[in-house]
Order: structure tokens, then sequence, then C-alpha cells
């Protein structure tokens, strides 16, 4: 009996924490609002706060990249925009 109820009391207490980390995902969508999540990741990306703190080349390193690649990709969808649609 005594595993039955072990087994129980960890199946009761694995569905609260899920339940806890569901309602704690819904006050967060609820409580910000979508351009405002979006607006804070974009920065987050670009700033390479994702980076090691310690390593200041590789944040350096990975700025210059995202930048440059933000670059790159509004210069294609000019070109593509002016080679495909406008002619």
């Amino acid at each position: 009996m005594g595993e039955h109820k072990r087994r129980q009391d960890a199946e009761r207490k694995a569905e609260a924490e899920r339940i806890l980390r569901q309602v704690e995902r819904d006050t967060e969508t609820i409580g910000t609002s979508a351009f405002a999540r979006t607006t804070s990741r974009l920065a987050d990306h670009f700033l390479a706060r994702d980076a090691p703190q310690d390593d200041q080349i590789e944040i350096v390193g990975k700025r210059i990249a995202r930048v440059l690649s933000l670059i790159f990709f509004v210069g294609l969808s000019i070109y593509l925009f002016n080679a495909y649609v406008v002619n």
C-alpha cells in the first residue's frame, strides 16, 4: 500500500507543477503585450545576451554578425522587391 500511495503523491505533485507552470506562462502572456515581448526578445538577440557574459570577444562578434545579417537581409529584400515586384 505504501508504494502505491507514494506513486500517487508523485503523480499529483507532477500534475500540480505542470499546472503551476501553465498558470505562470498564461499570466506572463496576459501581463505583457505581444509587441513588447517580441521587442524585448529582439533586443536580447541583437545585444547577444545569450552569449557567455565573461567572454567579451564572443559578445562583440555575435553583435557584429547579427547586425551584418540584418543589413544583408534588408538589402536582399529590397533587391528582390525591385527585381520581381517593380519590374
